[in-house]
């Protein structure tokens, strides 16, 4: 389970994601992007924390990027997700635009940027929950290098993403190009992100968001 603090009041949950997706913004305005290793097995300082990254894990090689489709659905098997996927633009600050509350069990995607599949990185993210109940990722931290990803496409092929790393991002020093920025050139990557840490009830926000990325090691029809 994601252990998040669960008070009432619907600014909570709108301010945490949307200074998640603010920072996406500005990394997607952002001149050059450099590779960013993604260290499953590397230790983590103060403001990066670890979800899960355990030594010795085996991970399978990239396959070879994919023409690029827009997404239909992504699942994620080791949570019990299956949601619909939308694609959302940018608001007039330049943040991603999530999905409305109405819309809490669908995932977005931000459609001005890499389809899922094709080289370079494709974000999607998702509340945690609303007032009243846990939403599509809720319990994202709980997943593991090694665990799948799989993204229906619109050309009638699945992508399937194997996870490489979960990190739970503090607001402090915060690095968006750590956070979103591509691990390896020439690969097909993807990354799921969503409120996490405590929730700050003065600042009406959460303190940290969870970044799980993935990168492309198959396909099926």
């Amino acid at each position: 389970m994601s252990g998040h603090e669960r008070p009432t009041g619907h600014g909570r949950f709108l301010t945490g994601l949307a200074w998640a997706l603010l920072l996406v913004g500005l990394w997607l305005w952002g001149s050059e992007i450099t590779d960013v290793r993604g260290g499953v097995s590397e230790p983590t300082n103060g403001d990066v924390a670890a979800v899960g990254r355990p030594f010795g894990v085996e991970l399978p090689d990239a396959h070879e990027p994919l023409a690029p489709a827009r997404p239909q659905r992504v699942d994620v098997p080791s949570l019990k997700v299956r949601a619909p996927v939308i694609a959302r633009g940018l608001d007039q600050e330049g943040a991603i635009d999530p999905p409305s509350f109405e819309q809490a069990g669908d995932v977005g995607w931000y459609a001005g940027g890499t389809r899922p599949g094709a080289v370079g990185t494709s974000l999607f993210v998702g509340h945690v929950d609303t007032e009243t109940r846990p939403a599509v990722f809720y319990d994202l931290s709980a997943v593991r290098p090694g665990e799948k990803v799989r993204v229906t496409r619109d050309d009638g092929s699945v992508a399937v993403f194997t996870v490489d790393d979960v990190q739970v991002l503090s607001r402090d020093r915060f690095d968006a190009k750590k956070a979103y920025g591509p691990h390896e050139k020439g690969r097909a990557e993807l990354r799921l992100i969503t409120c996490g840490g405590t929730f700050d009830r003065a600042a009406r926000t959460y303190s940290a968001n969870v970044v799980v990325s993935a990168y492309l090691t198959g396909v099926a029809p």
